[in-house]
């Protein structure tokens, strides 16, 4: 019989404690359950403890201190932190898992997996001296509960392979594969970054740990890889190749997350089962660490509970990894609340699919397939569609893959028209917060879509797509589309959303005044009946009759725009006229009465600039001519620097061919003295 021991990610106040082995023997539907002498020996201390391990372990209980690693396995670290060591078999080359098929979870519906009871099966637990907070696996479950939506779990996944582009990484792929065990799909996600050495996997599976010190790196709170994979799938299990920059050494860790194991097994903390292997230079050979009954232990829970049942299968799935790299596998995918796979994998074969949403747009009319058919509908359901935009610049050495196509970058500033480039400066407690240039403009598909929004990236990442910070009822906005990256504003920890800070609240009723100033302007090239008032908005926030205080800059106005590079800046600025109010000269009122399109809309009677139709047209007219200028002239910017581009490469290949014909002659002129030599040898 095999005894298992495994990484537990509790508290370092475990450190000193007297820790129970636990044996853990297989049954037959794949669960582990405890040796009968265990149990006796632990009935008691049940009885006795049970009230506070339901406080501890009711729902998240988490021992980390902010500046100290997990109390995870590693070389030099107290085995306190573990189930103790017991004997193992000294002959076990041929190890395998017992089980033919890989145990799957409870309950496969996501939304229904979080009712955990870790009082069925085996009862597994791990008694302590010393009281301490540990990680309970339902934290598991309702730490993934933050993706609503299921590719932004496998976006998250995407930003670990981007964020190692700096160490060398030139792919992501992303597939489906096959259970080897029972043939079910799983998920695929591959990168040739730098890789893990065991104890970054050690962090990786670990909560609230993360090494990125790279200000442009996505992600920040180390969390991201367990609600990501756990959103997705029941289990996952990590290979990992890293080698030392400083040592050479080459080492290869293998790591199971599974939501299914610790369920099924009844435990009332987190344990990861991890293995690793280190390249000894004088054999060739990849050899163990830790030692050979750690390293048998955790070895015979991964084959019981991963798809691979031999030692062999798990070191098989290092041979396209390379020197370096990273592979996860997510198996045991959920379902939703029909009883299908949530990724549809069949639909369409190059690409993910959320399942049902596709069906229903085929559903639809004719009338609103071209609606339909654009990229702010189809992303919702497609991830190739997600992830063409899901980074607003991508490197030229870095690919991303999907079911073996390369994804096509998406530039959404090339499906507008009339585009406008305005500047924001964010202000907070009297500090600039930073410089935004909003990309606005219409759709080309303008006025036939009703699609309208901002697409707000952080840190060149994809944070709310189509963000809508207008509703309407007499399509004033609709069509408008912007483009910025707000780096001033922090994500919420799922990178679905920001957080709702003061300096986000501004930049939203910023965006809102900008959407209607730019409608107002250009509304009549795409058609839309134009205004003849033009009405100056002030941020939503002000309320009716309130003052201000002096010296409060407006908000810019449309015609400050900001093209790009050497371009012009206009600083026209729409005059304010202020009524003072009696007894305060130091402030103004602003009188805002009417009804608005949310609620109440803001207009001040000072503030009406009254234009006649004519020039209302003419200026348009001139704007429209400023664009198509501004358009041409950053299309020639771009093909001169295409050409430049081709003249360097056409000047080095003619350099490299004058190098070459050097040679060339030189070797002539060799071979002409040789000849010469020779012939005065055969005249002697």
């Amino acid at each position: 019989m095999i005894s298992t021991d495994i990484v537990d990610l509790s508290s370092d106040d475990e450190e000193g404690s007297n820790l129970k082995a636990v044996k853990l023997e297989p049954e037959v539907d794949g669960g582990v359950v405890l040796s009968k002498e265990h149990t006796k020996k632990n009935t008691i201390k049940k009885k006795n403890t049970i009230k506070q391990e339901k406080l501890n372990n009711e729902f998240v209980s988490q021992g980390f201190d902010e500046n100290r690693s997990p109390n995870v396995w590693s070389a030099g670290q107290s085995s306190s932190s573990i189930l103790d060591q017991v004997p193992s078999p000294a002959d076990d080359s041929g190890l395998t898992s017992p089980s033919p098929l890989c145990p799957a979870p409870v309950c496969r519906q996501f939304w229904k997996a979080g009712n955990y009871n870790d009082g069925v099966a085996s009862n597994v637990t791990v008694q302590s001296s010393k009281g301490h907070l540990h990680v309970h696996p339902m934290f598991l479950h309702s730490n993934a509960t933050s993706h609503k939506w299921a590719f932004g779990a496998v976006a998250e996944l995407l930003d670990n392979a981007v964020d190692e582009i700096p160490n060398g990484a030139t792919f992501v792929n992303v597939d489906k594969i096959l259970n080897a065990r029972d043939g079910s799909p799983a998920l695929l996600i591959q990168d040739d970054g730098g890789g893990m050495d065991p104890e970054a996997m050690r962090r990786c599976m670990s909560f609230g740990f993360s090494d990125k010190k790279s200000k442009s790196a996505i992600g920040q709170y180390g969390n991201g890889f367990k609600t990501s994979t756990m959103r997705l799938g029941a289990d996952v299990i990590v290979f990992s190749r890293h080698v030392n920059n400083r040592s050479s050494v080459s080492t290869q860790s293998i790591g199971l997350l599974s939501y299914t194991f610790l369920t099924r097994s009844g435990y009332n903390r987190i344990v990861v089962p991890m293995v690793d292997y280190q390249y000894n230079t004088s054999s060739g050979k990849m050899e163990i660490l830790h030692g050979r009954e750690r390293f048998t232990s955790n070895l015979s829970i991964l084959l019981q509970w991963s798809p691979y049942s031999s030692e062999s299968e798990l070191l098989k799935q290092f041979d396209d990894i390379g020197s370096h790299g990273t592979k996860v596998i997510i198996y045991n995918l959920w379902y939703n609340g029909d009883g299908r796979m949530e990724l549809d994998f069949d639909t369409d074969q190059e690409d993910i699919c959320i399942d049902g949403d596709v069906k229903k747009m085929a559903a639809l009319p004719a009338s609103k397939a071209i609606n339909e058919r654009h990229i702010a509908n189809r992303l919702q359901y497609s991830l190739r569609e997600y992830l063409s935009i899901l980074y607003l610049r991508m490197s030229e050495n870095f690919k991303i893959v999907l079911r073996g196509r390369v994804v096509l970058h998406h530039n959404l500033a090339d499906d507008l028209k009339y585009i406008e480039y305005i500047l924001y400066k964010p202000h907070s407690g009297g500090h600039v917060e930073g410089v935004v240039v909003t990309t606005i403009g219409f759709l080309k598909e303008a006025p036939d879509v009703n699609i309208h929004g901002f697409n707000v990236y952080h840190k060149n990442r994809l944070i709310l797509p189509f963000w809508r910070v207008v509703s309407y009822s007499d399509c004033r906005g609709r069509g408008v589309v912007g483009i910025l990256e707000a780096n001033f504003i922090e994500p919420t920890h799922n990178k679905q959303d920001f957080e709702r800070t003061s300096v986000f609240q501004k930049l939203e009723a910023r965006l809102k005044d900008m959407t209607w100033e730019y409608w107002d302007c250009h509304c009549g090239l795409v058609g839309y009946q134009v205004r003849k008032q033009f009405r100056v908005t002030t941020p939503s926030k002000t309320p009716f009759n309130i003052t201000v205080p002096a010296g409060t800059e407006h908000p810019q106005m449309l015609n400050q725009r900001v093209p790009l590079e050497h371009l012009r800046m206009l600083n026209e600025r729409v005059p304010f006229t202020v009524k003072e109010t009696k007894g305060r000269p130091e402030q103004f009122t602003l009188e805002t009465p009417g009804k608005s399109r949310e609620g109440v809309c803001m207009k001040r009677k000072a503030d009406v600039l009254t234009e006649d139709e004519q020039s209302v047209r003419a200026r348009q007219q001139n704007n429209q001519q400023d664009n198509v200028l501004l358009e041409q002239n950053m299309k020639l910017r771009v093909n001169c620097s295409e050409y430049e581009k081709r003249e360097e490469e056409l000047n080095l290949k003619a350099t490299q061919l004058r190098s070459n014909i050097q040679e060339v002659e030189l070797e002539i002129k060799r071979l002409l003295d040789e000849l010469k030599s020779l012939e005065a040898v055969k005249v002697e």
